[in-house]
């Protein structure tokens, strides 16, 4: 791979990064606070608006578009091993995939559970209410892995010069 197109896909990797961390802060610098100050029902609804409007084709670049380039990254750092760099590449691609991962495997099936259930039952209550732990809890991991990778990619970046 090219040192230029090399460069571009970390760019975009470091900025795709860094908009998937700042939308993860955001829903836990404030946004599941508020919703959990609201009565369950109508916080149920509001995260199942927001669990639905976010599955557009703006999000999919982004959070996709990330993934996609972090493995072509991870694998160009590994055939150019020594190469400057290519281990902070390497990082930020593992990191990327961490919350990815985390994504994945525990945020999203906690919103499949909450769309099942009726904002105003008493059971939507009680699976609102561990929601918003769990699902918070996982956030704050993403959070991180993203900004750590953003980081990564930016001393790759510095690196390539």
């Amino acid at each position: 791979m090219s040192g230029s197109l090399l460069t571009v896909l970390t760019f975009c990797s470091a900025l795709g990064s860094g908009l998937n961390a700042g939308l993860f802060f955001a829903f836990s610098a404030f946004v599941m606070t508020a919703l959990a100050r609201i009565p369950a029902e109508q916080g149920i609804a509001a995260m199942q608006s927001i669990n639905a409007t976010i599955l557009n084709p703006l999000f999919g670049i982004v959070f996709m578009g990330t993934a996609l380039l972090s493995g072509v990254l991870a694998v160009s750092s590994l055939l150019n091993w020594g190469e400057p760099g290519s281990g902070w590449l390497l990082a930020g691609s593992l990191l990327f995939a961490a919350g990815f991962a985390v994504t994945m495997v525990f945020n999203v099936p906690l919103n499949n559970a909450l769309e099942a259930v009726n904002p105003g039952s008493a059971a939507g209550a009680d699976v609102w209410s561990s929601y918003v732990v769990k699902w918070t809890a996982w956030n704050h991991v993403r959070t991180a892995a993203c900004l750590a990778a953003l980081a990564m990619f930016i001393q790759a970046l510095r690196l390539k010069g």
